[in-house]
């Protein structure tokens, strides 16, 4: 760390100590990580010697390998955003997608919260996490125009249908379940996916299209830089391609 940064580990902050166990993860790809975890321990040494305790809880602690997360693919992310009849529905997939949204996130986004000129989308902390600023695609921005312009939303961003009480309620999470039940039935895949894949496949997509794993840890709302790093076993990365032994078995 010392040679990588060329300055004492113990003068480095918790974004430089994150860049490093991502050079560290993205340099040695091995089935057991044994290199990452080396690292973590070793650092973890340090910092108890050098009586740095917030340095030492700040780095990430090492779990048995969860189940990966389903993923969708670009071209499956196309059909489904197109697959709903209703304007609304295929605005809600998108916002869904293209801020990586939790289920809650979307229920509580406010017509407020959408700036268009700043091209941001504000998503207000809970449960633990912290607010951030999301970027807002034109594309997405179009959308979202158009059925403000239809539907006339305002306070929250998306209702649920009007009740028996006639007041229009905030969409919830078991309307979102159902509208991506009634999507996943319309589109050629066999992938039981639900509203939280998009949240896995935006932040996939956008490491495979290049960006830096930090920013995506921000754009996610994770508070540990280990919960992002999941997304590198996932990913199809140029500098770390896989293929099978058949692709070659044939080739002179």
């Amino acid at each position: 760390m010392a040679l990588h940064f060329k300055q004492s580990p113990e003068k480095l902050d918790k974004e430089a100590i994150d860049e490093y166990l991502f050079h560290c993860k993205n340099l040695h790809q091995t089935p057991s990580d044994s290199f990452f975890k080396h690292t973590v321990y070793g650092l973890r040494s340090l910092y108890k010697i050098l009586n740095l305790p917030d340095k030492k809880i700040a780095l990430p602690q090492i779990h048995r390998q969860n189940n990966l997360p389903i993923v969708l693919n670009k071209t499956e992310v196309r059909a489904l955003l197109n697959s709903p009849k209703y304007l609304r529905h295929r605005v809600m997939l998108g916002v869904l997608y293209g801020c990586g949204l939790r289920s809650y996130e979307l229920c509580d986004l406010r017509c407020a919260d959408i700036d268009f000129e700043r091209k941001t989308v504000f998503v207000r902390k809970k449960k633990g996490h912290t607010d951030r600023y999301l970027p807002l695609s034109d594309l997405l921005a179009r959308g979202l125009k158009k059925y403000i312009k239809n539907d006339h939303p305002q306070d929250h961003l998306f209702y649920s249908q009007v009740s028996s009480d006639g007041d229009r309620h905030a969409i919830t999470t078991r309307a979102i379940q159902w509208i991506i039940k009634e999507s996943r039935s319309k589109i050629a895949t066999k992938k039981k996916f639900t509203a939280h894949s998009l949240r896995h496949s935006f932040a996939t997509h956008l490491l495979e299209d290049g960006m830096n794993i930090l920013t995506i840890k921000d754009l996610m709302g994770h508070k540990r830089i280990e919960t992002t790093m999941i997304y590198l076993q996932i990913a199809q990365l140029d500098n770390h391609s896989k293929f099978s032994p058949l692709d070659t078995l044939y080739k002179k």
